[in-house]
């Protein structure tokens, strides 16, 4: 215990007790000034976690389900970095949904030392992998500021050696475009929709001091495309989501066209393809209230060469209860000069919704 408590840098005096309920959920506790303060919780039950409440009545709460191949993968930390009182760290995983050795990046705001905190997924575009938010958004200082911790996946699975995996920087590695795919031979390992949705969450809520009922989603072109097409199928999972210049409505670009015939085959009058289409998605929509803020920059060349189509978004969402708020920001492009510029209004969005 001593080891633990050096490695989470608690340096206050403490008391230890240790809870075996009925279900043989082990509870380790540490009291701090006459409060509980909860640890990571160990489990014999099948499929719960636990985290103790922060009251004097010692009780226990579902933390996280996830399924029994999810419980065995290990994080190794590669990069750590100390920002704005927080850590940022970069750590590798073997993912059961992907069959390969996956990066994330992960923002531990200075808050996590003493409560859990609420958490935002940050899906990257094409080409990108997880270091290009954190080393080119200026989100660190948000983060801290407001207290949220920020979890940077890789944009698909790696090192796979499929053939054709890297013949095009917008199919294969790189560009996963956050869906299940159905056809060979990318139906094994590209599951990226998977990947955010139920791993990875699992993986974080299981290892981090979080609060998984606070948890939100926002992304960059492709990964726009992932933050909402994640929101939309899963109501209730996220509590709102936010994009930059997001790939709207992919059966209808270039992009999503040749994206979903690869992974989900046929054509665009194929019915799987509107299940990973944030515009067909967002018609069908029936749960509960949604705020969405999208930035779009008005110089943006993919705009101009109808990748994005923020436009269909805007009018499948007129008649649902999807409050979509898109606004175009004239003269910035598709790049993380103009991320940077509009990031902390994001933070702003999702906080205000964490918050409730």
């Amino acid at each position: 215990m001593d080891k633990f408590l050096k490695k989470k840098k608690f340096n206050l005096s403490y008391q230890i007790n240790c809870v075996i309920t009925t279900n043989c959920d082990i509870i380790v506790n540490i009291i701090f000034r006459g409060h509980f303060e909860a640890l990571r919780v160990c489990t014999l039950s099948k499929n719960k976690m636990h985290r103790v409440s922060l009251h004097k009545d010692v009780q226990s709460k579902p933390l996280a389900h996830f399924d029994d191949k999810y419980k065995m993968s290990e994080l190794t930390e590669v990069e750590s970095n100390k920002s704005f009182e927080g850590w940022q760290k970069v750590y590798t995983h073997n993912s059961a949904e992907l069959g390969c050795k996956m990066k994330f990046a992960i923002f531990i705001p200075p808050q996590a030392e003493k409560e859990p905190v609420p958490v935002i997924y940050w899906l990257s575009g094409l080409t990108c992998t997880e270091a290009n938010f954190s080393q080119k958004a200026g989100a660190q200082k948000h983060a801290a500021n407001y207290g949220v911790l920020v979890v940077i996946p890789d944009t698909s699975p790696r090192g796979l050696n499929i053939p054709g995996e890297d013949d095009s920087y917008d199919f294969g590695t790189g560009a996963g475009f956050y869906v299940d795919a159905t056809c060979d031979p990318w139906k094994k390992n590209y599951r990226m929709y998977s990947y955010i949705t139920k791993e990875l969450p699992a993986l974080i809520n299981k290892e981090f001091s979080t609060l998984p009922s606070k948890q939100s989603i926002m992304g960059h072109s492709m990964g726009g495309h992932g933050a909402l097409i994640c929101a939309l199928k899963n109501p209730g999972q996220f509590k709102t989501v936010s994009a930059f210049a997001p790939i709207c409505n992919p059966i209808k670009c270039p992009w999503g066209k040749k994206a979903f015939s690869g992974y989900l085959g046929g054509s665009e009058d194929n019915d799987v393809w509107k299940e990973w289409d944030a515009t067909e998605l967002a018609k069908k929509y029936n749960g509960p209230p949604l705020n969405v803020l999208i930035d779009q920059g008005t110089e943006d060349s993919f705009l101009k060469q109808e990748q994005l189509l923020p436009e269909n978004l805007l009018h499948a969402v007129k008649d649902s209860n999807i409050e979509t708020n898109v606004r175009f920001q004239n003269g910035y492009d598709h790049s993380y000069y103009f991320i940077a510029t509009f990031i902390e209004d994001h933070f702003k969005h999702h906080v205000k919704y964490l918050d409730n």
